[in-house]
């Protein structure tokens, strides 16, 4: 099957699935197709075994062979994503709150990954799967960093107050590169590819990358406001921002800094002032309704590949009764990491109590945890790993992802009474 074929059967069954969830499911849409397409490989599961003449297993996984998720999702899609999320943070706010952001992303992440490989480290074995310690850290770089595309699609849906959205957009948009810079690290350790590394340099390597990101994306950004500043057609803005958003990640994967960073940096600098300066006002509307379907088709298109990906999970005993203890780990991992690395903020203000637990529930994991395990070296620690990573994601998506509505209007009401007359971005 071509490129064609494939985007074409993708679209497809990702437009069914959509049908069928608003005539149906009514949940949001990502979301919706989610559970359908995990409902499809649940019943291709149960039904192989019945069926021994025909390998029901055979279409999907090459299919799903066919895209490569994490070097389809890792090396291209990431970079629309990102881009397109990073367009949306209102950098009023967020640059208010600078150093929450900042915090969370590189202080919370770290704590987070540490919180998890310990607690990881301790519970395999209980479950007669002991994993090495380094193995229990490339888990907490894969399962640490919130997810920006279930992020900032949640936060859609949300009346939360401005400024704590900015903050969960920022780290989740941030936090993601630091993961990925962590786990590029780790995994090179745990595999034996790359020799023995120092703290120092541990931390050297990681700046380079994250903070060498970040500059490039500012420059490729300054570059491409620079370029179009003064050329009154949106047909062009769109153009830019779309050499901008992959370009950059493109030359940061090549200088060997964290792509992810640099684009998200790049997307940002559309909201600056230089920004709207250099775009007017009826392209950056054209834009905003571009990059949001843009955003939109590729988490349906994710949210349904995470769907069918369980059946390249191997199902054991063990491996679920892990993956069940590791789910609230990870969500007291989070809770620990979000007020370890603000715990300044909340010795000043007690009243911030309502924004940990908003920022601990929301702590969604998606579609990059999963792509990150799923390029795990194959043997019997990606056995063992992959499942708990899947169902961590999987857990976070649907459980935490359709509860948080509540969540947010139990702790916020005004906001949440506010959201019934007046769009999200309105709040203050």
């Amino acid at each position: 099957m071509n490129a064609l074929g494939l985007f074409a059967l993708l679209a497809t069954l990702s437009t069914l699935f959509s049908v069928v969830n608003h005539r149906t499911l009514r949940l949001p849409m990502t979301i919706g197709v989610l559970v359908i397409s995990l409902a499809v490989s649940l019943a291709i599961m149960a039904l192989d075994p019945l069926i021994p003449s025909h390998d029901l297993h055979l279409l999907p996984r090459s299919l799903l062979g066919a895209i490569d998720l994490p070097r389809t999702l890792l090396d291209g899609a990431l970079s629309l994503l990102l881009f397109a999320g990073a367009m949306q943070v209102d950098l009023h706010h967020m640059f208010s709150r600078a150093a929450s952001v900042t915090a969370l992303a590189v202080l919370g992440t770290v704590f987070a990954v540490g919180l998890l490989a310990v607690s990881a480290w301790c519970a395999f074995p209980l479950f007669g799967r002991p994993v090495p310690f380094v193995w229990c850290v490339v888990l907490g770089a894969i399962l640490a960093p919130t997810d920006p595309v279930s992020v900032v699609g949640m936060l859609r849906r949300l009346g939360l107050p401005a400024p704590l959205q900015a903050i969960f957009a920022g780290e989740s948009l941030f936090n993601d590169g630091v993961g990925v810079v962590i786990f590029g690290v780790t995994i090179g350790l745990a595999t034996g590819d790359t020799a023995s590394l120092s703290a120092a340099d541990i931390a050297t390597r990681f700046l380079l990358q994250a903070v060498g990101g970040g500059l490039l994306g500012a420059l490729t950004g300054w570059i491409a406001l620079r370029l179009v500043r003064g050329v009154d057609d949106a047909h062009i803005d769109l153009l830019a921002t779309l050499a901008l958003a992959s370009g950059t990640f493109a030359l940061a994967n090549h200088l060997h800094l964290s792509g992810p960073i640099a684009v998200v940096v790049a997307g940002m600098s559309l909201g600056t002032r230089y920004g709207h300066v250099a775009i007017r006002d009826h392209s950056r509307t054209e834009l905003l309704a571009f990059w949001s379907m843009v955003d939109e088709m590729l988490n349906v298109l994710l949210f349904l590949l995470i769907g069918f990906e369980i059946l390249e999970v191997t199902p054991h005993l063990s491996s679920l009764l892990a993956t069940l203890a590791i789910i609230p780990l990870s969500i007291a991992a989070r809770g620990l990491s979000v007020l370890g690395a603000t715990l300044p903020v909340y010795l000043r203000n007690r009243d911030r109590w309502r924004a940990l637990v908003v920022l601990t529930w929301g702590g969604l994991r998606g579609g990059i945890s999963v792509s990150l395990a799923l390029g795990l070296p194959a043997g019997a620690l990606r056995d063992t790993l992959l499942p708990v990573c899947y169902g961590v994601v999987v857990f976070t998506i649907l459980v935490q992802g359709l509860t948080m509505e509540r969540v947010a209007g139990r702790l916020y009401p005004a906001a949440a009474e506010q959201d019934d007359h007046g769009s999200v971005t309105t709040r203050r």
